[in-house]
């Protein structure tokens, strides 16, 4: 009796549906051949969800992803909604989405493939091996800090941090650093902020359970120097939330392209799991999107939510061949291209490589 997930699909705005339908074809052809099988449960988040029902997180999606195994996710967004008020907006939906999941840990690799080397704008020799998990606080913070107020003349927010909080997101990078070269740099301020110092001081005691892993400290400010300076001295960086949106970014640029970076929100429960680059309006419907990203995070959700380990491996591999062949979408076609693909065309490739 094979194996049987339900997969909770948010396609979102822009260019999410193209994305996610390309994941979903290796999806298929990969759980063809591995012994399980996906079923898939279609919901709305974002502008989409704001033109057919008013609201960015409908009731219906909140209830469906919690009878879900797990929930790919495209991208949201665009200037048609920008003009909302705050709490109406896309962004806001999928941060509504991230609490009710619970989903407080988000992991976003930063990997420099050999050959894509030369997309980057740094030195090959800075970056050539360069394979970085940055662990960020997602569900806390000061994008989640009360009071928080807005007034004609001032306006402020607060930094937040319980100590279960930090206690929770420090397992989850020691846990994956203990899987990898068992190295953490927890990024704060400590220097400056109390927030910071007692996340400093949480880390170490959490760190008490880990002695095989090795510990160190950084200022965000240094940190974020350093990812630029010498980005192979890291491995695992665990950071808060503010820290951790601005800090993944700037990884995911060793690697030349947005286009090919996953994510993934795990925590209590369902995790999500979603490529790091917006919904791109301008580029939507033409079938020049690069849907790497994505088929990688659907590789990280076999290997996270799943279970299916070598079914991850084999998407991982199929995307290293396929880039070893000359095979590159729109964004990438300045970089050892032998043939220029569509969107449709990336996901065909990447399908045929894992059915085998």
């Amino acid at each position: 009796m094979g194996r049987n997930y339900r997969i909770g699909v948010i396609k979102g705005d822009g260019i999410g549906s193209e994305i996610v339908d390309e994941a979903i074809k290796v999806l298929d052809a990969l759980s063809a051949n591995m012994g399980f099988n996906l079923e898939y449960c279609e919901m709305l988040l974002g502008g989409s969800a704001i033109d057919e029902t008013g609201v960015p997180l409908p009731e219906e999606t909140i209830n469906g992803v919690k009878r879900c195994d797990a929930v790919l996710f495209g991208a949201i967004g665009g200037p048609k909604w920008d003009n909302l008020e705050r709490h109406l907006r896309p962004e806001s939906g999928l941060l509504g989405l991230r609490k009710e999941m619970g989903t407080f840990a988000n992991l976003r690799p930063a990997i420099v493939y050999d050959e894509l080397v030369n997309a980057s704008t740094l030195k090959p020799s800075v970056i050539k091996g360069v394979d970085i998990m940055v662990v960020r606080e997602l569900t806390g913070g000061i994008y989640f800090g009360e009071p928080r107020e807005l007034l004609k003349d001032r306006a402020y927010n607060t930094m937040v941090y319980s100590k279960s909080e930090v206690e929770r997101i420090a397992r989850v990078a020691f846990d994956i650093a203990m899987k990898r070269t068992k190295r953490v740099c927890s990024v704060d301020k400590a220097n400056v902020l109390e927030v910071s110092q007692f996340w400093r001081d949480t880390v170490i005691e959490v760190s008490k359970d880990y002695p095989e892993v090795e510990l160190t400290h950084m200022y965000v400010d240094n940190a974020s120097m350093q990812l630029i300076r010498e980005p192979k001295q890291f491995d695992v960086i665990l950071t808060g939330n503010i820290f951790g949106d601005i800090l993944s970014d700037a990884a995911s640029m060793l690697s030349g392209s947005i286009g090919l970076l996953p994510s993934a929100s795990i925590g209590e429960g369902v995790g999500l799991y979603e490529p790091i680059h917006g919904s791109a309006p301008d580029i939507a419907g033409q079938g020049i999107a690069n849907p790497l990203a994505t088929i990688s995070s659907a590789s990280m959700m076999l290997k996270y939510a799943l279970g299916e380990d070598e079914a991850s491996k084999k998407i991982d591999n199929a995307i290293k061949k396929s880039l070893a062949m000359g095979y590159r979408t729109a964004d990438l076609s300045a970089y050892d291209a032998k043939e220029i693909c569509s969107s449709s065309e990336i996901g065909d490739i990447i399908a045929n490589f894992v059915s085998k």
